[in-house]
Order: C-alpha cells, then sequence, then structure tokens
C-alpha cells in the first residue's frame, strides 16, 4: 500500500495513476498457474509516430524551389513540413509562440523560423525528425521581418524599431553591423517611420539592400559605404514589396488597395500608381479606396508577360465576399475566390536565382482551413489535386475509430467505391510539391481510420505504412428530409445545432457492417454493396424508450462482486419484452398537447439511389414519450452473425433484428436485474422537456463546448478534474443519479453458472460497474433465422466494479482473445447463387466445459478497475485498481505481437497497459499533463501497439505504445532532405560580362565579419544552443544516457589533459637533461683553472 499523498488528492489532473493495490489473484485460483503469459514490460514504450491533417491556426510558409519541400508554421509554435505524398513531418517550438515567418537555407537542409517571442531558430531538415542547431533570443528589440539571401549565410532581421541586425547563420552570432533607422531616412522625414516591414537585396546588385517601413517609406541603402542611395516615400502605409529580376523596378502594395511601381532610379514619383479592384471615375480623379493588398509577388517569364499576384485588395463595397487571389497576366486579369481567409501565398518558380526569369508555374495559397496550389500555366488557373490528408477537419470530427490489422481486401474495395466521389476539372499536372523520399517500413499490415463528422458523415482512411489517404465517404444525412429554412425546421429537435452529426459508430471489418448513432437519437445500419441499387422506401423502426420513473441511490458496492444469483427469463417475445413500433405517421401530441411518438428527424419518404459503397438497410429512431425528449445514445454494437443491433442510453436497452426489421427488446436498465436489483431506486425528480442544446460541436472549434461530455457518467463524488462550469437544462442530480448503458459486447460464452455449452450472449456494461448478461437464442439455419424470433432471457448481473464500464472482452481457457463471431460479406445486391455461396457465417470458437470447471474468462474495464472473472463459475481471478484519484476515459483490451493487454487512458493524462489475464502493471506514462475535451472524445487504441487522437481540431496524432515499432520509427519515417544539384546560375552574357550589367556579387564577410564590423553588444540577444547541436547534445544530456555521455566527455577531457601533462612533463624532462649536460660541461670547462684565470 502506498502512503498517503495529499498532493495526488488536491490535484486530479496532474497526479500520477497509480493502482491502491497490485494486480493479484484471489484466493483459491491457479489460473495464473495454468496460463502462461509473454507480455513483458520491455514489450512497451510509448511515442509519438507520425501527424496528419491541416496545420491548426497556419500563420506562415516558406518553400525550397530545389528540394521541393513546403513549410508551414503555426501560431501555437507548431512547424509541418510536406514533401511528396506520404513525406510529412511535424516538430514543435518548445516555447509555443507563434511563428511569424520561415525562410529556408535553399538546397542546404535547413530552416530559419522567427516567432513573435522574438526569437530565431535554425532547424536541421537532414535528419528525419529535424531539431534545433541553434536559436538566438532578442531582448530589447521585436522581430518584425527577416530576409536571407540566396546562397547567403548571413540572415537581415528587421525590428519593430526601425533598425535591422544581421546575424551568421553558421554560428549564429549577431554582427557588430547594424542599419539604424535613423540613418536609414536621416532628415527625409521628419517622425519615425514605423517598424521594418520588407528587406530585400537588389537581384542585380547584392550591396544594394531595399528596406521597407510601415509608414509609406521606402529605402536603398548601400552596404559598402553605409549610406542611402536614394529614398523613396508615398503617404500610404506598405505591407509588402517586390522586386522585378533586373533590379530596375520594385513594386508596393498599400493599404488603400493600390500598387505603386517605382524605377530605382526615380525616388521623387512612383512611375505608375493602379488599384486593381479599383472603380475608376469617369472626371479622372483618384480612384475610390479598396481594401489593403496584404501581399504581391512581381514575376517575369522569359517568352510571356509577366505575372503580378496579389491578396486582397477588394473594394469595400463587396461585403461578405469571399476571400480572393488575383493573378494580373498581361493585360488578363483573373479573381480567384477561395474558401476562406488567406494567410500567405508563394509563386513558384522554376529557378532559385533573382537575377534570372522567374518562369512562374503555380501559386501556393495558405488558406485559414486549407491548402490550395493553383497551375499558372493552364487557362482558368485550375487547382492540383491535393494529395495530403488536409480534409480530416472538412466538418468538424465527433468520434473516431481506429482499425489495424483488417483484412486485406477491405481497402482495395472502399478505394474501388470511393474513387468514384473524386471531383473533376484537377490540373492534369503532376503535384509541385515533391521532394524527400518515403521511409522504408516494415509494417505491412492494413490500418483503416473511421471518423465520424458533425455533419453526418463518415468518412474511411487508409492509415497503413503511416500515411493517411481518403478512401470513402459516406453521407449519411441523405436518408433524412433536410429543412430548406429555418422556418421548416421541425421543432421536434433536441440539438439546435448539427443534428445529423455522428455520436459513435460501431463497424465488423469482416462482414463490412457499419452502424453508426446520432446526437438525434437515430441509429442507422448500412451493408456495403459494389453495386448501384434503388430503394423504393427507406426501411423505418420507430422505438419508444420510457422513461425510468425511477432514480438510483446506489450502495457503495466498493468494487464487490455482485450477487451471483440468475433470474432466468422465458424466452420473450417482442410483444412481450417490448411495445410495438410506431409508424412515422403516428400522431405529434399527446391528449394533454404534449408531443408523443414523433422522432426527431423526418426520414425522406421518396424512393433513394444508392451508390455503389455503403447502402442504408435499416434506420432506428428514438419518439417523444408524453412530451419527454429521447435521451441519446451511450452505447452501440453490432453483430453480423446474429444479424442483431444493440443500443442503450439513460433510459434502458433496446435490441433490434436488422435482418427481420424488428424490435426485439427494449426494457429499463432495472428490468436487466430482475429480483437481484442491488439498488435502490427513489422516485425521479421532474425535468425539463428539452435536453441542453449544441450537440456535439461548438462554433468556435467544432469541438464540445460543455464540458461535463468528458465526465465520469457514474460517481457523484469523484475527482475535479473536470469540475469547471457546468451548464444544463438537466440538474446534476437527475442527469447522474440514473444508470445508464455505457458498454456493449456481442460473444459466446456460459452466462449462467449451471451451463456447461456456450450460447449467444449480449454483455450490458453500465454507469454504476455493474455487468449483466442476456441470453440470445439465434435460430441457426438461414432459413429459420428469417422465420422465427430471436429467443431473449435475462442472465442477471455477473460482476461489478468501481466506475462505469469501459470495455468488456472474452478471453479462452489459454487467454487468447475471442473475438466475436462475424459473417462473411457478401454482396447483398449480388444475385442470389452468388450471395448463397460467399454467404457463410464464422463463428467463434464456442468455449465447452465439465461441471465445476471454468473454461473462459470475461475481461471487464471500468472508470476506476478491471478485473478478470473466470466462468461459468463467476469467481473474479484477476482484480486492479488502475486509478484513485482519476477516472478512465478509453479502454481497449487490444493484441499485441507478443500477447494480449488493456490499454487505457487516464483523465489526468496517463497512459497505461495492463497484461491479460493477470492485469500486471506493463507501462505508465504521464502523456499529456492536462486532458482536452477534444481528446477524451476522440482517443482510441488499436492492435498492434498502435493509437491515436484529435490533437487539434484540423489534424490527428497517431502514436505507438509498441517497444518494437518505437525501435522501426527511424526507418518508417521518410527522409526531407535528398541530396540535389542546384541549378547553373543564369549565363551573364558576352555583352553584360564585357560592359557590367549582370549581377554584382559582394563579399559579405568583409562587411559584416568581426574583423571589420566588430562584436555586437551582448545585451541584445542572447544565444541558446539547440538539442541539434553538439553544445545542445552536452547540454541536454540527462538520464542514465545523459550521465554516460557526460561521463564519456569527462573521459575525452581527462584523457586530452593527461596528454597534455604528459607532453609537459617530456618537455620538462628534455629541458632538465639539457640544463644538466650545460652544467656537466661548464664544470668541465672551469675545473683545473685558479681563481685569477677564471
Amino acid at each position: 500500500m502506498k502512503k498517503f499523498n495529499i498532493r495526488k488528492v488536491l490535484d486530479g489532473l496532474t497526479a500520477a495513476s497509480s493502482s491502491s493495490s497490485s494486480a493479484s489473484p484471489q484466493s483459491g485460483n491457479r489460473e495464473n498457474d495454468i496460463i502462461q503469459e509473454t507480455l513483458q514490460s520491455e514489450h512497451f514504450q510509448l511515442c509519438k509516430t507520425v501527424r496528419h491533417g491541416f496545420p491548426y491556426q497556419p500563420s506562415a510558409m516558406a518553400f525550397d524551389p530545389v528540394q521541393k519541400i513546403l513549410a508551414i508554421g503555426t501560431q501555437t509554435g507548431a512547424l509541418r513540413l510536406f514533401g511528396r505524398a506520404g513525406v510529412e513531418c511535424h516538430c514543435q517550438h518548445e516555447t509555443g509562440s507563434a511563428v511569424i515567418q520561415l525562410q529556408f537555407l535553399i538546397n542546404e537542409g535547413a530552416l530559419v523560423s522567427a516567432l513573435a517571442d522574438d526569437s530565431v531558430h535554425l532547424w536541421n531538415l537532414r535528419q528525419k525528425i529535424p531539431a534545433v542547431l541553434h536559436s538566438l533570443k532578442f531582448s530589447r528589440e521585436r522581430i518584425t521581418f527577416c530576409h536571407l539571401p540566396f546562397q547567403s549565410k548571413w540572415l537581415y532581421i528587421g525590428t519593430e524599431r526601425g533598425n535591422i541586425h544581421i546575424v551568421n547563420v553558421e554560428s549564429f552570432t549577431l554582427s557588430g553591423y547594424v542599419i539604424m533607422w535613423n540613418k536609414a531616412i536621416e532628415l527625409s522625414s521628419k517622425t519615425h517611420p514605423g517598424p521594418v516591414v520588407h528587406i530585400s537585396d537588389n537581384p542585380m546588385d547584392e550591396g544594394k539592400l531595399l528596406i521597407g517601413f510601415e509608414c509609406g517609406f521606402v529605402v536603398l541603402w548601400d552596404l559598402k559605404s553605409k549610406k542611402a542611395d536614394y529614398r523613396y516615400s508615398y503617404d500610404e502605409a506598405i505591407h509588402s514589396v517586390a522586386w522585378h529580376h533586373e533590379g530596375k523596378l520594385f513594386v508596393c502594395s498599400h493599404s488603400d488597395g493600390t500598387l505603386t511601381t517605382w524605377n530605382v532610379r526615380s525616388p521623387a514619383k512612383p512611375a505608375q500608381i493602379i488599384t486593381p479592384h479599383g472603380k475608376q471615375p469617369k472626371d479622372g480623379k483618384k480612384p475610390e479606396p479598396c481594401k489593403p493588398i496584404l501581399k504581391v509577388e512581381y514575376k517575369t517569364a522569359r517568352a510571356g508577360d509577366t505575372f503580378m499576384i496579389l491578396s486582397g485588395g477588394l473594394s469595400y463595397d463587396t461585403v461578405g465576399r469571399r476571400a480572393c487571389l488575383t493573378v494580373m497576366h498581361g493585360k488578363s486579369t483573373a479573381v480567384l475566390e477561395m474558401d476562406y481567409p488567406i494567410v500567405d501565398f508563394l509563386a513558384l518558380c522554376e529557378t532559385p536565382y533573382p537575377n534570372d526569369y522567374q518562369e512562374p508555374y503555380a501559386v501556393v495559397v495558405l488558406l485559414e482551413k486549407d491548402l490550395v496550389v493553383i497551375d499558372l500555366a493552364q487557362p482558368g488557373y485550375p487547382s492540383f489535386e491535393n494529395p495530403y490528408p488536409l480534409t480530416i477537419h472538412e466538418s468538424p470530427v465527433t468520434c473516431c475509430e481506429y482499425f489495424v490489422d483488417c483484412p486485406a481486401e477491405l481497402i482495395p474495395a472502399l478505394y474501388s467505391v470511393g474513387s468514384r466521389q473524386k471531383r473533376q476539372g484537377y490540373s492534369k499536372k503532376e503535384w509541385p510539391i515533391n521532394g524527400g523520399n518515403w521511409g522504408q517500413g516494415t509494417q505491412s499490415y492494413p490500418e483503416i481510420i473511421i471518423t465520424g463528422h458533425a455533419d453526418g458523415s463518415v468518412k474511411f482512411w487508409d492509415a497503413s505504412a503511416l500515411m493517411l489517404q481518403v478512401l470513402y465517404k459516406l453521407k449519411t444525412v441523405k436518408v433524412f428530409e433536410k429543412a430548406r429554412n429555418k422556418e421548416e425546421k421541425p421543432s421536434t429537435d433536441i440539438v439546435e445545432e448539427d443534428p445529423f452529426a455522428i455520436q459513435s459508430l460501431s463497424w465488423c471489418p469482416e462482414s463490412r457492417v457499419l452502424c453508426v448513432a446520432g446526437v438525434s437519437a437515430h441509429v442507422l445500419v448500412y451493408r456495403f454493396s459494389k453495386q448501384e441499387t434503388t430503394t423504393e422506401e427507406v426501411q423505418l423502426l420507430e422505438v419508444r424508450m420510457q422513461p425510468e420513473l425511477n432514480e438510483v441511490d446506489s450502495p457503495d458496492a466498493g468494487g464487490e462482486q455482485a450477487s451471483a444469483v440468475s433470474t432466468p427469463g422465458a424466452s420473450s417475445s417482442p410483444q412481450s419484452s417490448a411495445p410495438q413500433t410506431h409508424p412515422s405517421t403516428s400522431s405529434n401530441n399527446s391528449s394533454d398537447g404534449l408531443r408523443d411518438n414523433v422522432p426527431c428527424l423526418r426520414v425522406r419518404n421518396t424512393s433513394l439511389k444508392q451508390s455503389p459503397g455503403y447502402q442504408v438497410e435499416l434506420v432506428i429512431q428514438l419518439v417523444w414519450v408524453s412530451g419527454e425528449p429521447p435521451q441519446q445514445i451511450t452505447s452501440l454494437a453490432v453483430n453480423s452473425a446474429y444479424g442483431l443491433v444493440a443500443f442503450g442510453n439513460s433510459n434502458g436497452l433496446a435490441v433490434v433484428d436488422y435482418l427481420q426489421k424488428t424490435l426485439l427488446l427494449n426494457v429499463g436498465t432495472a428490468e436487466l436485474y430482475g429480483s437481484s436489483d442491488p439498488h435502490q431506486r427513489q422516485p425521479r425528480s421532474p425535468r425539463k422537456a428539452r435536453q441542453p442544446s449544441g450537440g456535439l460541436c461548438d462554433g468556435n472549434d467544432g469541438f464540445v463546448g460543455s464540458e461535463d461530455r468528458c465526465k465520469s457518467p457514474t460517481s457523484d463524488a469523484r475527482d475535479n478534474s473536470f469540475s469547471r462550469s457546468r451548464s444544463s437544462s438537466v440538474t446534476s442530480i437527475d442527469k447522474e443519479s440514473r444508470e445508464v448503458i455505457t458498454s456493449l459486447h456481442f460473444c459466446d460464452c456460459l452466462s449462467r453458472k449451471s451451463e456447461v455449452a456456450a450460447v449467444t450472449s449480449l454483455w450490458v456494461g453500465t454507469s454504476l460497474g455493474t455487468m449483466l448478461a442476456i441470453s440470445l437464442n439465434v435460430p441457426s439455419t438461414p432459413d429459420q433465422r428469417m422465420q422465427q424470433t430471436v429467443g431473449i432471457s435475462f442472465c442477471g448481473s455477473v460482476v461489478r466494479l468501481k466506475g462505469g464500464i469501459l470495455r468488456m472482452a472474452l478471453l479462452d481457457s489459454t487467454g487468447a482473445l475471442q473475438p466475436p463471431a462475424y459473417e462473411c460479406w457478401y454482396d447483398p445486391n449480388a444475385p442470389e447463387e452468388e450471395r448463397e455461396r460467399t454467404k457463410r457465417r464464422r463463428p467463434a470458437s464456442p468455449p465447452s466445459t465439465q461441471e465445476n470447471q471454468d473454461s473462459h474468462y470475461a475481461v471487464v474495464c471500468s472508470e476506476k478497475q478491471a478485473k478478470v472473472v473466470a466462468l461459468p463459475s463467476q469467481n473474479c481471478v484477476f482484480e486492479h485498481n488502475i486509478t484513485e484519484n482519476s477516472f478512465v476515459l478509453r479502454a481497449d483490451v487490444v493484441v499485441m505481437p507478443a500477447g494480449i493487454c488493456i490499454a487505457c487512458f487516464c483523465a489526468n493524462g496517463h497512459i497505461m497497459t495492463l497484461s491479460l489475464p493477470s492485469l500486471r502493471p506493463m507501462l505508465d506514462v504521464n502523456y499529456l499533463p492536462l486532458t482536452d475535451m477534444r481528446i477524451a472524445r476522440t482517443f482510441c487504441f488499436s492492435n498492434l501497439g498502435q493509437a491515436l487522437y484529435l490533437t487539434s481540431p484540423t489534424e490527428i496524432q497517431r502514436l505507438t505504445y509498441s517497444q518494437e515499432t518505437c525501435d522501426n520509427l527511424q526507418e518508417m519515417l521518410g527522409e526531407l532532405f535528398t541530396p540535389v544539384e542546384t541549378p547553373e546560375a543564369p549565363n551573364r552574357g558576352f555583352f553584360k560580362g564585357l560592359f557590367g550589367g549582370g549581377a554584382q556579387s559582394l563579399d559579405r564577410e568583409d562587411l559584416f565579419g568581426e574583423l571589420a564590423a566588430g562584436k555586437a553588444s551582448r545585451s541584445l540577444a542572447q544565444h541558446i544552443p539547440g538539442p541539434g547541436s553538439m553544445e545542445g547534445m552536452k547540454g541536454a544530456a540527462s538520464g542514465v544516457v545523459g550521465e554516460l555521455a557526460r561521463a564519456r566527455i569527462a573521459l575525452d577531457e581527462r584523457g586530452q589533459k593527461l596528454g597534455e601533462l604528459e607532453e609537459r612533463t617530456a618537455a620538462m624532462m628534455a629541458s632538465a637533461d639539457s640544463f644538466s649536460k650545460h652544467a656537466h660541461d661548464v664544470m668541465l670547462k672551469y675545473k683545473d683553472k685558479k681563481w685569477y684565470q677564471l
């Protein structure tokens, strides 16, 4: 027993998840001796693998035209690097400050990032996981703009004060050369020019630096003479500046929507002023001001007109118009509307040299929630088809499931039907961002991720080999009638926004049967077909789930096993166990004027054309009951071998036969116990008729806004991990005192103590920690199955745990996982002969037992505990208290290469694994310091040590808890940097070389080096070695490896000092020998001489 720790009690979020009692077998059991476990703690290690999706809140972008790599920085300090499809990387700045600018060291495998906290960082991209080599933190000035010339090691940094500092990117030290704002403008302006908004060198003369100040002032600075050659002034603020490649002209974009073109040698006035989107008055007056042009790029082509590309600048009267990118090519102007606001754009050019014809071929447009690449070479400027998985957030993700080691034919089948859904009209050229190389991965098993979304869509993703590609998209909303406007919106909605949002899903990969539950208390059953079909009438089943009249006053079970007395009920028919289903034409109101027998959504009553892919088989809807809205579905399970779907909520449990389209069971939770109900149920308090609105998403980031969605729905006296504001029209007492169905599991097992042969069963887990069993009598032959009713009898409770039940599973007598029975897939629209040929059931190997002998085990995991129960004796053989001060949010029984285990994710951020069946702790890592609502809803574990969660509204983070995957991760990851020859510099030509008309080079070392410029002020910026540099490696060394590294460094230094000491000793010995020899010679010389002869 661990000592009491008051800190853990006070802080449930950061407390370490610890078990109050170790996993120990109960007395009198020999299972630990019988079942030999192969899983060991060395089989587990936790690490992040890859991140997929669109970078959340992007803020900056850069492109390497030689390596063909794109970098995107975000407002949270993240850095995403993209190469060819499947080659991408995620990095994170430690401070988390926003990235304001990125600059590639072109074809050098390095990147410079400037952050909002006035720090500059140098990233090494020559390794699979990039790392920071150097950092420089400015303390007295704020960084506003950076510029790194091509093939230069000197980085120009402009500041808010208007000064420009110069950094050596090799050593990341400041030069003593500084361009002060007052020297740059001298007496030409009476006021401060504002921050530096642009820096660039003249394409034809590296010794001339163009500096743009926010107020509209531009200076051409001579680096050698340290003075301004020309000063250009305009009365509107500047947002960006762009050079013509010949270095004779430059263009400025301004805050009034104008573009000014300047001749370098004519600073008096602009050579041209245009307002691209301004209305030209007939009387010759200035055009009306427009919105600011935030950025302009000026690109030339050898065989055609120049390109002027700009963002912004629209007229103020275009209220509500979407953001636009304007492409001016010669005399033609194209305005390209974007779906989201533009963050940045870059023209992709054939050459990295600024003094050559640019030959632009594409434009990368970074939007707030999308990345678009436009083909400039084709008429109409079509966009390229994006190969990256950037559409995860197309509609906010509301649930997520992860399937590893799926049937091999699944991905090709989904891809074949999904390929028909692709948009047309894309550019025919290949995606231009194609740098890097794929990793040499050893993972060959198929992986599929399924995401449910707020708009009712379900997406299937191929996640094999650390990549992600959308396979197929299912739109469940097609089954329902959509309201055209607010007036047509049905008054029976229980959520105000996103009534079609997917809440949970259950999928059988082998049979391809899919079942989804939505927030409007509806369940949809789908089957997969390769053939198109037209459904004349959608099959509808309405279920009336009566609210419980009593509330639970639960005794403190303390995790003790409940009474094992089963209450065998007679095989019940639909008439005896459930009310008749109500047709959709039933009355909307009861006799007292309350809504009654009406569903929340209207199912379409016209024929439905269903494309190849998932086709709806049955729609199940819960209806209003005497003014009470249906409760949202909290658990869902489907089984293709039995043709059954089960779902539960706070009112009870329903089981539906989707083959016969009938309701088999509809009972309140209390009825499942029979006479062995351990709870005292009090009369229920009156409740408002409306559920809290808002559904699964909010308007900000598309996810849950109410904190209690992540709360444990069971215990009244739990920790304060999520005890922030709780707002709901349902009182917390009313909500938490009901017993909710939280988990369902189909299996073939011995659910009663007296049974000797396995029977089809449904296990039911509740929010009060009870696991109950229901026996199902499924007709054996296909003909009988379609004609006879499935029999149902209650077996009572099997075991009780602390906290709500999250996961249940079945192990056989050897400790191997026993998956539920399934039916192999067959095409429901295929001819009858073909259907019968492929239609066959794959049952789970049914366990049998002799009298007084256990043959298999139930694994039950709750929010607090895990137990392994022997069946049919129902004795608890292993028990483990997972956490005391927090609660488990997600638990899965998963298959590892060396065995099986339970994987848990706790509300305090801990990830743990427990071996099965002994429940020995294998792994416990404090992965997340704070639990996030989005993570809590989407975290899921899968087989072979894989897991994922939604780390932001737009990104999926994948991780592994397998030591084998961690060891092979470096091989599996792609390489960003590949050795590529830098293109040759443009030919100057004979006459340009003769008369000096070509580009003028500059030896910047002579100007900015320490010998010429001196040292910079130490207080201006602090140099910080990064973890990727040698100094950083020494500084970051910690733990055993760090101690060994330090010891090795110390030994090297000691050896070096010993060597130096040995050399000095040898030199002293040689000196002593020399002195002795000279002394002996002197002695011999004067040995026989008298004193007066000396």
